[in-house]
């Protein structure tokens, strides 16, 4: 498990991370999200020991990672801003972690080398930047971490290359027990592979969910009445301590908390003409759990 207790970091007299506390247990996909600023890659780079907080701590497994070649070893980087050393090939670069990681699998690289379709004899400064991602894929993965992290890592693949790289840490979580962290701005592209998401704000965790606890517990309802109930229905559904509630006409869609039965009841007592259940997205989830919260975006 990583445990992060306090972590603040200052940036000169900017405030990056102010007092961040979370808990990621192994074998899981956690989804770390905030707008440009918000702090994700700072956290990473204090997570996997690139940093140092000013203030607070981190631990594998109640070991810290400061300066701990131990635990460094079983955790790898995938960074958004790539760098690879100039000239080299994608062998290189192979030889070099290798020499690295003692749990570097030479058949998983051959495998996924092939899948990708890459040529290890290319230079590496040759390829796109969609290619160089698949390398630091291919790499990172090769390397067997028991934690991997990855800042903004679909960016620059296709659409197939994204489904089969998520098919792929799906994959070693479930089989290898994989603790895989993935920084974006962008909460679909982390929608249908993360189980647990955390939104970071001006440096701030405001909100930290297991998704399908989320799903479970906030619904989405469209609903109407008769033109001449509707003044009345608007009245009961607002006892229902909605997160919120719009109007258009004799159509109402409410998002508010409990379970899906009891708010069917509540709502059938009115007498609707049409009622339907709507999935929330993560996007909504998070939208209206924001601005439960009160928080500002501006």
């Amino acid at each position: 498990m990583i445990k992060i207790s306090g972590i603040t970091k200052n940036f000169d007299k900017i405030r990056s991370l102010n007092d961040v506390n979370l808990c990621i247990e192994n074998g899981s996909i956690f989804g770390l999200i905030g707008s440009n600023g918000s702090g994700k890659s700072t956290l990473i780079r204090i997570l996997t020991g690139i940093y140092l907080p000013d203030c607070g701590d981190v631990s594998y497994d109640g070991e810290p990672v400061w300066e701990n070649t131990t635990v460094k070893r079983d955790i790898v980087y995938l960074s958004d801003d790539q760098y690879f050393i100039p000239h080299c090939t994608i062998a290189d670069m192979k030889r070099m972690y290798k020499s690295v990681y003692p749990n570097f699998s030479d058949e998983r690289y051959e495998e996924l080398l092939k899948m990708f379709g890459l040529d290890e004899t290319r230079k590496i400064s040759t390829l796109s930047k969609g290619m160089q991602k698949q390398v630091s894929i291919l790499i990172g993965m090769s390397c067997r971490p028991r934690y991997l992290f990855c800042d903004e890592t679909f960016d620059g693949l296709d659409p197939v290359m994204r489904q089969f790289v998520k098919r792929l840490l799906a994959a070693d979580v479930a089989e290898y027990g994989l603790c895989a962290v993935m920084a974006s701005h962008n909460l679909r592209e982390l929608e249908d592979i993360c189980d647990h998401i955390g939104l970071l704000h001006k440096g701030e965790l405001v909100l930290e969910r297991d998704l399908d606890e989320a799903k479970t517990i906030m619904h989405k309802i469209q609903v109407s009445f008769e033109k001449d109930a509707c003044d009345e229905a608007e009245r009961v559904l607002g006892e229902l301590d909605p997160i919120s509630l719009e109007r258009r006409g004799s159509l109402f869609t409410v998002i508010a908390r409990g379970e899906e039965a009891e708010l069917s009841e509540k709502i059938n007592r009115l007498s609707p003409l049409f009622m339907e259940f709507i999935p929330l997205t993560l996007e909504e989830i998070f939208i209206s759990e924001m601005e439960e919260k009160g928080y500002e975006f501006a």
